[in-house]
């Protein structure tokens, strides 16, 4: 049972991942497993060796808890080959409550993570979140530039971009975006183009390793101020999932298709105003409330587990 419910967390990391704006990070952060799995991460280094030959394979996956490890990647990994096309589907049909939803996750994951700053907030922990916050919103008004598309820079890619999927706030997808590999990226995913997955996978590996053990030793020794500085991240990219936009420039994918390139935030009334369309207010209102819930819900049941 446990492994499920870690297999169906994975498959909500997965399915954030895939949304640029939107952070694995903050969903494991969400549904209490953020520690275990740096921990799990930051396991896996050169000494596993020494473990191996006094305890065999038993020992070492029993250090780096690999049960916890592959029932998590599998959900990851089901979730971004199977979900990979609805949403990319549902953005390009319905963007305001797909956006609309996202933006009550990050809002109430805000609250949730401020929750666990246990030693108040002093002005050096407000300094850092007030720091987080104009980086990430910092990082979502910069424009998208085009790298190619190569097998050296969709591995040095996959090397940020996981980086920042581990980090709450910070959108991997939103870094392979600016990077201008995401279409490259999500193709593959789409088409099970294995050479320019495998690339990513094995940057993606290296990058997740290296900056685990920096975030884990920050999560040990400074966890009041690193908690403020990363949910000032979350709040920072709310700007970047605002379900209202105007577009202001177009890109062409990979496909030939004419996607956003530059977009601009509007109130509900002036984007209906401006582009002709529904502002669907109410049911946007409802997929956000819709998201508070959820994670209230999760965060209530998480509560009573721990207790027992």
């Amino acid at each position: 049972m446990n492994y499920l419910l870690t297999y169906l967390k994975g498959l909500a990391m997965g399915a954030a991942d895939v949304v640029p704006g939107v952070s694995g990070g903050t969903i494991a952060f969400i549904t209490g497993i953020y520690d275990k799995l740096l921990e799990s991460i930051r396991r896996i280094n050169p000494s596993l060796w020494a473990v191996f030959r006094q305890q065999g394979l038993q020992g070492v996956i029993t250090h780096i808890n690999g049960g916890f490890l592959v029932s998590l990647l599998a959900g990851i990994l089901t979730s971004i080959f199977t979900l990979a096309k609805l949403i990319s589907w549902l953005l390009a049909t319905h963007p305001i409550p797909v956006w609309s939803f996202f933006f009550g996750l990050i809002l109430v994951s805000v609250y949730h993570m401020l929750r666990q700053v246990r030693g108040g907030f002093s002005i050096p922990r407000i300094g850092l979140f007030a720091i987080g916050v104009v980086l990430a919103w910092a990082i979502t008004v910069i424009n998208p530039g085009q790298v190619e598309a190569s097998y050296l820079n969709i591995f040095f890619g996959g090397a940020i971009a996981i980086c920042a999927m581990i980090l709450p706030g910070i959108s991997g997808s939103f870094i392979l975006l600016l990077l201008g590999l995401y279409p490259a990226v999500l193709g593959a995913a789409k088409n099970l183009q294995l050479d320019i997955l495998g690339c990513f996978a094995v940057g993606a590996v290296l990058g997740i390793l290296c900056f685990s053990h920096l975030l884990s030793m920050l999560l040990k020794r400074c966890r009041d101020a690193t908690l403020m500085f990363l949910t000032g991240l979350m709040l920072g990219t709310l700007g970047k999932i605002w379900p209202w936009k105007q577009t202001l420039s177009w890109r062409t994918n990979s496909h030939g298709e004419q996607v956003p390139l530059q977009q601009q935030d509007l109130s509900p009334f002036a984007y209906e105003q401006l582009t002709g369309h529904a502002h669907q207010l109410a049911l946007a209102v409802v997929c956000a409330i819709a998201a508070i819930l959820l994670v209230l819900a999760l965060d209530y049941l998480g509560s009573r587990n721990r207790q027992k």
